[in-house]
């Protein structure tokens, strides 16, 4: 495992005036032969580390993990309290507005990461709580083929994996999607394409179980119809090796994982 500290890149003129300051960037290498790389982010106030050890040890030996660590910034959510946060939040409801700002700066700084892999490897994002919204807005970013500002989101994704999180901007997404009729086509498949795994505890008392049901509805009726929720009985706002054992096997099969042999056309 390795790591290194980044600074936000600004993803266009929209961005930030204040550029905020990631910190270390964990990596988890593969076992085996690199097939895929996803990056994968934490929850509000934790950092890059927290899960690389349970990432390591999963029957995933052709994966690359990539564990950034958000920003520290005043999240209203907290009373204006600072701490690691890959946007500002107010509160988990469609009635309050979404930072898109920094929906979008970290957006842009997750396809940073991924820009530098090698041309065959899939490519994928996942994350936890806050990490899982990112992700999902990430997913956005890819259908639409543009961040919230309107500069281009220049990753192709594979992937996308959500656990205890919600989705960003649900109240805009369907008007962003349809857009003009020449990039809703564009969106429209781009959409159809991409598999999504959504997870969620029935018992969350942090991001309720709504929530989650409620982001896989949204996408599906925007036009995300590779999606997959599952619910988990008595699981609160945490993972346990069954979530993960799904996971392992999600994207095994999505990605997928297993090399074809040689000369296979």
């Amino acid at each position: 495992m390795s790591y290194s500290g980044t600074r936000a890149p600004a993803p266009g003129p929209g961005a930030r005036r204040n550029v905020l300051e990631f910190g270390r960037t964990h990596v988890v290498r593969p076992r085996g032969r690199h097939l895929a790389t996803v990056v994968w982010l934490h929850g509000l106030g934790d950092n890059g580390s927290s899960l690389c050890q349970v990432l390591e040890s999963l029957p995933l030996p052709n994966i690359k993990w990539i564990c950034p660590t958000a920003p520290t910034r005043p999240v209203a959510l907290l009373g204006g309290f600072p701490c690691s946060a890959w946007f500002d939040i107010a509160e988990i409801s469609e009635d309050n507005p979404d930072d898109f700002e920094g929906l979008d700066a970290s957006a842009a700084h997750i396809a940073n990461l991924l820009s530098t892999e090698p041309a065959e490897v899939k490519l994928g994002v996942g994350g936890f709580s806050m990490g899982a919204a990112t992700a999902l807005y990430s997913a956005t970013c890819y259908a639409l083929g543009k961040y919230g500002n309107g500069n281009l989101y220049p990753i192709n994704l594979w992937a996308v994996v959500g656990l205890s999180g919600w989705l960003p901007g649900s109240r805009s997404l369907r008007t962003k999607m349809e857009g003009s009729s020449s990039s809703y086509n564009a969106a429209a498949i781009r959409a159809a394409s991409l598999p999504i795994l959504l997870c969620h505890g029935k018992s969350d008392e942090v991001v309720h179980c709504s929530y989650g049901e409620k982001s896989a509805q949204t996408l599906s009726s925007v036009g995300f119809h590779n999606i997959s929720f599952m619910a988990y009985d008595g699981l609160g706002h945490f993972t346990v090796p069954r979530e993960l054992n799904l996971v392992s096997t999600w994207l095994t099969s999505r990605l997928p994982l297993q090399p074809q042999p040689q000369g296979f056309q």
